[in-house]
């Protein structure tokens, strides 16, 4: 089975910098993209950043961009975070998501999630 576990998150002072990275694991599976949403209480989960896992292409939400940056590591299944500049309402939970295709299972693509790590930054 697919799992996606991220990590590094943590509370950090508005203005700073935080890193999360999300790996992939299983057995007989290939990536298509991936990405980061968020969601904080009270909201629905939002977009943050994707990555295509053949091309390297990126996008963000319009609030995000010139603050966070996507980016990959092919060899490690990784797909990581670097979020700057950081505001008090960027705090969220963080989820990674995973369009991948799990071979044991067939063909067809499928959606997987991690299970979150939260994001708080202090003013």
């Amino acid at each position: 089975q697919v799992r996606l576990v991220e990590s590094g998150g943590g509370l950090v002072q508005a203005g700073g910098s935080l890193s999360l990275s999300c790996a992939a694991s299983g057995s007989f599976f290939a990536i298509n993209n991936m990405g980061w949403f968020r969601q904080s209480p009270g909201k629905e989960r939002e977009f943050v950043a994707g990555i295509t896992w053949s091309g390297g292409t990126t996008s963000y939400a319009d609030t995000m961009k010139g603050r966070f940056t996507i980016s990959k590591d092919n060899a490690k299944n990784t797909v990581y975070l670097q979020m700057n500049s950081l505001k008090p309402e960027d705090t969220a939970v963080y989820y990674c998501k995973g369009k991948i295709r799990d071979f044991r299972l067939g063909i067809n693509l499928y959606d997987y999630w991690g299970q979150g790590t939260q994001v708080t930054v202090s003013s």
